[in-house]
């Protein structure tokens, strides 16, 4: 299948499959996976200035500054165009506001806007239940996998911990910042470009919810 849409945005609450999605699409159709979270976490882990920024923030289950996050896309886009899929950016109004003005100047508008909806229940269970990799972003269930805490990532065999915001405490601050900052997002592209937003239940199973995906992806929706 070759993909219609080629410059996407998938936003969605924290535990929604954001990532997993993405990197599953990007496989597929050959588009380059784009996530600012798995940049900056890259950061965190060699410990650079930016990284210590973001850590600081992240720790507190609060989102890092509009400036370092567009900073880091910028830059991105300079390097490889115009053609991405981002995982879970913009995450504020004023990021998405930048994002349209950066591909208005390149002539080369969104394509797609997917929002993944979970219920706050089931985004508790999942990030109670989640075990990351620092150093390429994966992401693993201890219900759902065989993988545990400090197992050998199976994709690069960095070893798999408990992200420092993974806890209950910092999940209803970044729950408490997503209804705040995010979900206006939401509203945005409502107000700005209703065709291309779409919706899709993330409390589907997996492949259920990338079948979906992909349809939007090849433009059968």
């Amino acid at each position: 299948m070759n993909p219609v849409n080629q410059r996407i945005v998938l936003l969605g609450p924290p535990a929604s499959g954001k990532g997993t999605q993405a990197d599953r699409l990007s496989d597929t159709f050959g588009i380059p996976h784009v996530s600012t979270g798995a940049l900056l976490r890259s950061e965190c882990a060699r410990g650079t200035v930016l990284g210590r920024e973001a850590d600081a923030a992240t720790s507190k289950g609060l989102l890092v500054s509009d400036e370092l996050a567009v900073r880091i896309v910028a830059n991105w886009m300079q390097e490889h165009g115009p053609r991405f899929l981002f995982d879970g950016f913009p995450r504020t109004v004023g990021q998405a506001a930048h994002l349209d003005a950066a591909l208005t100047s390149l002539k080369a508008p969104l394509d797609l806007v997917i929002l993944l909806e979970l219920s706050d229940e089931a985004i508790r269970q999942r990030i109670l239940e989640r075990i990351s990799c620092l150093k390429c972003g994966a992401t693993y269930s201890t219900s759902l996998h065989t993988h545990a805490e400090g197992d050998a990532c199976p994709r690069c065999g960095a070893t798999l911990v408990r992200r420092n915001d993974d806890t209950a405490e910092a999940l209803e601050q970044r729950l408490k910042v997503y209804r705040e900052l995010t979900m206006p997002v939401v509203g945005y592209y409502e107000e700005t470009a209703p065709r291309i937003l779409q919706r899709i239940d993330a409390g589907k199973g997996s492949d259920d919810i990338f079948a979906k995906l992909s349809s939007l992806v090849v433009g059968e929706n």
